[in-house]
């Protein structure tokens, strides 16, 4: 179980909560979390990177010149790799990167690391509420005053993402915003601040307890 404390919009602490996770066994713990963010990160190349073969480089079906007697080196193809314009010799075609990871593991591994980020969480309460209309300079002001420093990349968790708080937050550098059902282990271990609201850290609870 993770002790945290709760801030008000003006940053003052106003009470405490808790979350309770099923981690991973500290001997075990920084394998599966580095296999879960190298899986995340594998997922996310689209592997489409291409290059042709001799075999499939326009034209080169005629022999250049004849094999002897030209004093020149014996050529079959102007499409040679060997030759400009001509193919690749093992270039990168087109693959998957995926990675397979167990889905328990992975919810093992985020679980891990949400419970290794305790430090990092800040618990903010009545935090939409507060966001009445579009206002990027409050919401920077906000961040100061939870602790955000200068180039801090912050995660903001919260139940739904309303448009007042998204149009808010987009223009301010390193910020993110997350729904807490769709959390993933990147931005979360990315993270040097974690905002979330009480009831982002209750759907946490529901969605990734364990």
């Amino acid at each position: 179980m993770t002790e945290y404390t709760i801030k008000n919009w003006q940053g003052e602490d106003v009470g405490n909560t808790s979350l309770e996770l099923k981690v991973a066994k500290p001997e075990n713990a920084a394998h599966i979390v580095h296999r879960a963010i190298v899986r995340h990160l594998a997922q996310a190349r689209q592997g489409t990177a291409s290059t042709k073969t001799r075999a499939e480089v326009r034209g080169g079906g005629r022999k250049p010149w004849r094999q002897k007697g030209t004093g020149r080196a014996r050529a079959g193809s102007i499409r040679s790799p060997l030759w400009r314009g001509g193919g690749v010799s093992f270039g990168p075609k087109p693959r998957d990167y995926s990675l397979k990871m167990n889905r328990k593991e992975r919810q093992l591994a985020l679980r891990t690391a949400l419970g290794n980020q305790g430090e990092h969480f800040v618990i903010v309460e009545n935090f939409i509420e507060q966001m009445t209309q579009p206002k990027t300079k409050e919401l920077a002001a906000a961040l100061t005053r939870w602790g955000v420093e200068g180039k801090d990349k912050v995660l903001i968790i919260l139940p739904e993402i309303p448009q007042n708080v998204y149009l808010s937050a987009r223009n301010i550098c390193n910020v993110k915003l997350m729904r807490a059902d769709s959390i993933n282990i990147y931005d979360v271990m990315q993270a040097s601040k974690i905002i979330a609201t009480s009831e982002a850290l209750e759907k946490i609870q529901e969605v990734y307890g364990g």
